[in-house]
């Protein structure tokens, strides 16, 4: 069995790391360079970058901070927000990022995912969807879970991933920042219909919320931001107990 992969992620708001709840109340964690040089250091196996209100404003990522970001962490490293273009992509894989993610941009033109992974490969385009269930559907969102669109979180999974896309981070809107767990019936539907990986996010509370999202959502990796940035659970911490949990996970 391949190593389930456990993975910070730094929400930068103006050149700051923040967190919120349920994708509003940001507040601030920190310098994004120094928190991903520290995950670097203690055991993350990737990280991701999200410039989260890249799209709503209509700008691009910040180019230096990912430049900075690349100088100082020596694990994967996936670069989303405002990303539209393959200009955009080869931007940002030029300042060190290993992959993109795209989200807002890959609903409104899905053939992006065709052109990125025609040009870069399927391994460098994650396809990020957020959705919030609502009754028995989970309706996607745009623009950082502000705008509802009509598309559905498994056919649009199933189109990306027909498309190329070489993983799929899923967002659940709903438990995000809530710390109840993550949202593993859709998880594992994701994990049993797809072909390429699944990387949880959106419900990280407690180690016991990993152990589920693996066992039970059947997630290749999961992504969490507070409990990191915060302290609340060290990774390291987190990856002993997996592995005494009969979890596969690299030391």
């Amino acid at each position: 069995m391949l190593a389930k992969r456990i993975i910070p992620c730094l929400d930068v708001k103006d050149g700051q790391t923040v967190k919120g709840t349920n994708f509003v109340h940001l507040r601030s964690a920190g310098d994004p360079v120094e928190l991903g040089k520290m995950y670097s250091e203690t055991g993350a196996d990737e990280l991701v970058f999200l410039d989260i209100t890249a799209s709503h404003e209509g700008r691009k990522t910040f180019t230096k901070l990912v430049e900075r970001l690349s100088e100082e962490i020596y694990i994967p490293f996936t670069v989303g927000g405002g990303i539209g273009s393959i200009d955009d992509v080869d931007r940002l894989l030029s300042a060190g990022a290993d992959k993109v993610s795209i989200n807002s941009a890959a609903l409104r033109h899905p053939e992006l995912i065709d052109e990125i992974t025609r040009h870069f490969g399927s391994q460098v385009c994650v396809v990020a969807i957020d959705a919030r269930q609502e009754g028995d559907t989970w309706t996607c969102y745009l623009n950082g879970g502000r705008i509802p669109t009509e598309r559905t979180l498994f056919d649009w999974a199933k189109e990306c991933a027909d498309r190329g896309a070489g993983e799929i981070l899923f967002t659940s809107m709903d438990h995000d920042g809530v710390k109840q767990g993550f949202a593993n019936d859709a998880l594992r539907q994701l994990s049993e219909t797809l072909p390429i990986p699944i990387i949880a996010s959106g419900g990280a509370g407690a180690k016991e919320h990993f152990r589920d999202a693996f066992t039970l959502g059947h997630a290749d990796a999961a992504l969490a931001a507070s409990v990191f940035h915060f302290g609340e659970i060290p990774i390291p911490e987190l990856k002993q107990y997996l592995l005494n949990e009969k979890i596969p996970v690299r030391i």
